[in-house]
């Protein structure tokens, strides 16, 4: 069964950093784009990260770039998502996505598995 699942998510304080993990099984992952995605309260759900099949190309949201990134273990079926000086702004569910094609993407439509998210909460 195709699954990704979240981890390292909860609750810190503004300035602090958390790593988030994402556990992919049932699929010959290290073919295919992955991605972070977020969705805060009342918001749409909008792209963070995204890293090619290989992990040699990344792109990033322009509110979080030089503060996250993305990185991705092809051998343990694992995508990372580092976040440091975290801000309140910050807080959303953050889901992990697997593409449908070998280059990343910023599209939302390009990715065709979710992950059911974890939750990071920043407060100030």
């Amino acid at each position: 069964q195709v699954q990704l699942v979240e981890s390292g998510g909860g609750l810190v304080q503004a300035g602090g950093s958390l790593r988030l993990s994402c556990a992919a099984s049932g699929r010959n992952w290290n073919y295919y784009a992955m991605a972070w995605f977020r969705q805060a309260p009342g918001k749409e759900r909008e792209f963070v990260s995204t890293i090619d099949w290989v992990g040699s190309t990344t792109d990033y949201a322009d509110s979080v770039k030089g503060r996250f990134t993305i990185s991705r273990d092809n051998a343990k079926n694992v995508v990372y998502l580092q976040m440091n000086t975290l801000q309140p702004e910050d807080t959303a569910v953050y889901y992990c996505a697997g593409g449908m094609y070998s280059s990343k993407s910023k599209r939302e439509v390009d990715y065709r598995y979710w992950g059911q998210g974890t939750q990071v909460t920043v407060s100030s």
